[in-house]
């Protein structure tokens, strides 16, 4: 079994370990920055789309906060029990063995979190191409420029040391909590000004809004929402790195996701108090409308910023997460042992982070030759996330079952049945990806094999990495 969940700086064999170096501040930095990301610029119009009333529009942002903080508890019970930097690896590899938590890292070295790092540096290259056009110098390929330099600075700045890439980590959250908190301001200066009265701003009362939502509009806004809301599970690769006891991690969780589901709720408020119900609704993008009703067309450079800083404070939590995967990889399987390398100077993984740079980097030169197709790509290997997600939900239990000694500084109240609530909704979850993979297709070819693609070339590298392994011993 894996050791990297070890307190000391040092293990039994003189290698540096991760050690409890970050604060409460950093860890809350990591969580909110890595959960705010792009969404809520776009995925309240479609939320209003399909739910058509404000109240039940309200009411699934704050179902999507109480689902989290139920999430967010049985997390926190299994990184209080089992610390590691493998996080969700951690969990799966002492619940069903070597093999399904080598899948999983696999999945997340190959396309969950080096794709999300492509996917996010695009869109960071798109709107910086918009605030900051290079001219002559971007030779035409802004997007691409800005993209490659996005992950080489933020490996550079966490590969200096954790502290650097936590520092960035925390004044880009800080500007990133300010651009929506602008949006909020935006709002209540509309609602107060002679603008915002010339343009007619009104609230609509519920009654006069159409009827309840269906059943099905109603699940699928809240498959947006939790997207929007995703990311908070994250946490768990950083549990062996907070200091302050085993419940700072807890503390940290319950706060950022309070956090953000305040922030949430007053965003769409904003946009509801500017745009209208309507409005949102029928809104390309939502922001900025808002914004441009107070600023006129300065809005399109300032939107441009707000998202721009979104997404950068999403690469650098990614990159920073996403490393600590490959390290517990490499340090469990023998031949990838060149992962499990942790600078004990500063504190950081840093060969992982290497492979992970030169990971997103490929996919990104992948994506420019692609095109729109990478994207789609990218977002078909969801099922693979939430299938994932599911089985470290249901950890909790064959862990209590299997190790009922364990030291369980932080047990999830109301056992089995908030467990159960989020085992079923990552169920949910799993089933609307695979519903919606399966109406898509790429190429020609239906965007349900993707998935199977990425498990199936992991299955090949297992059988791969066994056999050099019994090579190895023989």
């Amino acid at each position: 079994m894996s050791t990297i969940s070890s307190d000391h700086p040092l293990s039994a064999a003189g290698e540096a370990l991760p050690r409890r170096i970050l604060g409460l501040r950093e860890a809350i930095a990591l969580i909110v920055g890595i959960v705010v990301g792009a969404g809520i610029f776009k995925a309240p119009a479609i939320v209003a789309g399909l739910i058509g009333r404000s109240d039940w529009m309200f009411a699934v942002w704050i179902l999507g906060g109480l689902i989290s903080v139920i999430g967010a508890l049985c997390y926190a019970e299994l990184a209080t029990a089992y610390p590691s930097a493998g996080g969700d690896y951690h969990f799966l590899y002492r619940a069903y063995g070597r093999s399904v938590a080598f899948l999983f890292g696999w999945a997340r070295l190959s396309v969950i979190t080096t794709g999300s790092i492509a996917l996010l540096s695009f869109v960071f290259g798109d709107y910086m191409a918009h605030v900051l056009p290079l001219g002559q110098f971007g030779m035409g390929m802004e997007p691409l420029v800005y993209a490659v330099l996005a992950i080489l600075v933020l490996t550079l700045v966490n590969r200096f040391n954790v502290r650097t890439g936590m520092a960035a980590q925390t004044w880009l959250t800080l500007l990133q909590a300010f651009s929506l908190l602008l949006i909020i301001g935006t709002a209540a200066f509309l609602i107060v000004s002679p603008t915002g009265i010339e343009a007619g701003i009104t609230h609509v009362r519920p009654a006069l809004e159409t009827a309840a939502p269906t059943f099905s509009a109603f699940g699928l806004a809240m498959v947006f929402v939790l997207l929007t809301y995703g990311g908070w599970n994250e946490s768990a690769y950083i549990s062996a790195e907070v200091r302050g006891g085993r419940h700072s991690l807890l503390y940290a969780l319950i706060l950022s996701i309070l956090i953000i589901t305040v922030l949430y709720i007053f965003v769409n408020w904003a946009y509801w108090s500017g745009l209208g119900l309507r409005g949102m609704a029928q809104s390309n993008a939502v922001a900025a409308d808002l914004l441009r009703m107070a600023f006129g067309p300065a809005a399109e450079k300032l939107i441009s910023v707000m998202v721009a800083i979104s997404a950068l404070t999403s690469i650098n939590a990614t990159i920073i997460v996403g490393a600590r995967t490959s390290y517990a990889m490499g340090r469990d399987w023998p031949v990838l042992s060149i992962l499990g390398v942790w600078d004990g100077k500063r504190d950081t993984p840093v060969n992982a982070l290497w492979i992970q740079c030169a990971g997103a980097l490929l996919l990104v030169f992948a994506g420019y030759w692609i095109g729109g197709g990478f994207k789609s790509m990218v977002e078909f290997t969801a099922p693979v996330f939430w299938f994932f997600f599911l089985l470290a939900g249901i950890s909790l239990f064959v862990l209590r079952i299997r190790e009922p000694d364990t030291l369980r500084p932080f047990r999830v109240p109301f056992y089995p049945v908030l467990p159960f609530l989020f085992c079923m909704t990552c169920t949910y979850m799993l089933y609307s990806s695979l519903s919606y993979v399966y109406d898509q297709s790429l190429g020609g070819i239906n965007a349900a094999w993707i998935g199977v693609i990425v498990l199936a070339i992991g299955v090949l590298l297992l059988l791969l990495v066994r056999s050099v392994r019994q090579k190895e011993v023989s």
